[in-house]
């Protein structure tokens, strides 16, 4: 069995395994003629199921085959120009490189002794990230998971700084649009989700700035503390952007933190024409990266980001075995001091690829490419009487309603909506992802790809409109 570990002596079966998985998906890639075959969940378990665990194969090539059937044949991928469900990005080369070199090497980003030069390229790309974000020479960071994990580690910090032991008064002002981590780190810090103060949305769903204030000062007249504001810079739904200066004036006067979640919208960082929308978030005292949705990296690739570097010092924890106090003294630089993980994948070394090969402008071209695809698609749906729009998009999104011409309430509306978007799913020919908009049924093209054109968009709105027609004419002839 020692013929399988990757050392000296391997070297050859590794390069000789992995060039021939990097074949089997080059193939998948260059084959691929849908984003999905259809598959249902009843009818891949069985054959996973069946599978022996305990009954080695006994060579890459025979798991590669058995892997076709298990998983490359039906994946979901996210590189087809009609994958336009969540936010789920194609990948870039230089990240996929990256990624196959720390995946071999396998360090482990929580000490110095385990990762060396790791290290430092992370602290390196947090360095260029705040700068970037305009944060301020004490800044700091780490990589994080995901937005979850980056979203908890800010309100914890918010939660520490907010100097106050009764937990029962913290109150977290953020918008309604705003994402669910938001409501589940309140209820992990101990909070409640009683504690999230919910903030409406104008028409653009952007929070309304002065209900925001007039809960800031209810939330003070009532002997309550302020913890935090949760700006979004891109919504999951909509794309929208909440206004970064007008909050920033807000925090400022009542002393709160202010966190702007910009896992979708951190793309405008590379931007080289639209980073003036995150013009505010200089003023973040944190700040949520999903370099894995708009900077086109593979999961996971994310970050959180500090104003005030000292106070990644409340997720700090000392361990003899580990990152023992005398570290500091040394100034031996461990990324677990910073991190709530512990074990950690050295997920910087694919942006710092990324970076070494096209430049943050190159990726701000791709991200500025599908928001031009939504301004464009929004003009489609907009002028195309089956559907209602519900807002023009700041970024890459648009959540649309197909309406049928023939009076229908609004209930059956939802219904084929929803049956459309099952339909399409089923089909494979194309995937969209769907929500709610004041209690009814919705659609939504989220548009990361840049393969993606206007073509793919009405020809998959033609497709909905057919299911949804097909639906209601079903419905109908039942009802008769």
């Amino acid at each position: 069995m020692r013929s399988h570990l990757l050392n000296d002596v391997t070297a050859d079966s590794y390069r000789r395994s992995v060039t021939e998985g990097v074949e089997r998906v080059a193939h998948r890639l260059a084959t691929t003629r849908k984003p999905f075959t259809g598959v249902t969940a009843d009818e891949l378990a069985p054959v996973i199921s069946a599978v022996d665990l305990d009954r080695p194969l006994g060579d890459a090539s025979a798991a590669l085959d058995e892997l076709e059937t298990v998983y490359l044949r039906d994946a979901v991928y996210f590189h087809h120009p009609r994958y336009l469900g969540h936010l789920n990005c194609p990948v870039v080369i230089p990240a996929v490189l990256g990624e196959a070199v720390l995946s071999a090497v396998n360090s482990s980003l929580d000490t110095w002794d385990q990762s060396a030069g790791g290290t430092l390229i992370e602290r390196r790309l947090i360095d260029w990230t705040a700068q970037r974000i305009g944060l301020g020479a004490a800044a700091d960071g780490v990589f994080t998971s995901g937005g979850t994990q980056s979203n908890l580690q800010a309100l914890l910090l918010a939660r520490e700084e907010a100097k106050t032991t009764d937990l029962a008064k913290l109150r977290i002002f953020t918008s309604e649009c705003s994402h669910f981590s938001v409501q589940k780190s309140a209820t992990l810090l101990g909070l409640g989700r009683e504690a999230v103060v919910s903030i409406p949305v104008d028409r653009n769903k952007r929070m309304q700035t002065l209900a925001l204030a007039a809960e800031l000062a209810r939330c003070s007249r009532d002997g309550l503390v302020p913890m935090a504001v949760v700006a979004t810079a891109g919504t999951t739904d909509f794309g929208s952007i909440d206004p970064l200066p007008e909050i920033a004036e807000l925090v400022e006067q009542y002393g709160t933190w202010m966190h702007v979640d910009a896992a979708y919208g951190c793309g405008l960082l590379a931007s080289p024409t639209r980073r003036h929308l995150l013009d505010g978030i200089e003023h973040a005292d944190s700040v949520t990266v999903d370099y894995h949705k708009s900077f086109f990296q593979p999961v996971s690739s994310s970050a959180v980001l500090v104003r005030d570097g000292a106070t990644l010092g409340h997720a700090t924890y000392h361990a003899d075995y580990l990152n023992p106090r005398r570290t500091l003294e040394e100034r031996i630089p461990n990324q677990v001091d910073k991190s709530l993980q512990t074990t950690r994948r050295f997920d910087a070394l694919k942006l710092w690829m990324t970076l070494r090969v096209m430049g943050a402008d190159g990726v701000g071209q791709l991200f500025d490419e599908v928001c031009d695809l939504a301004a464009e698609g929004w003009e489609l749906l907009a002028a195309d009487p089956r559907y209602d729009v519900v807002v023009q998009p700041q970024l890459s999104t648009l959540v649309y309603r197909y309406i049928p011409q023939s009076a229908t309430g609004p209930a059956e509306i939802d219904r084929a909506n929803l049956y459309a978007r099952k339909a399409l799913f089923a089909s494979g020919e194309a995937v969209v992802a769907g929500t709610k908009v004041g209690g009814r049924q919705y659609l939504k093209f989220t548009l990361l790809n840049p393969e993606t054109t206007t073509e793919d968009i009405a020809a998959v709105l033609d497709l909905i409109a057919g299911h949804a027609e097909q639906y209601l004419g079903e419905n109908l002839v039942h009802a008769s």
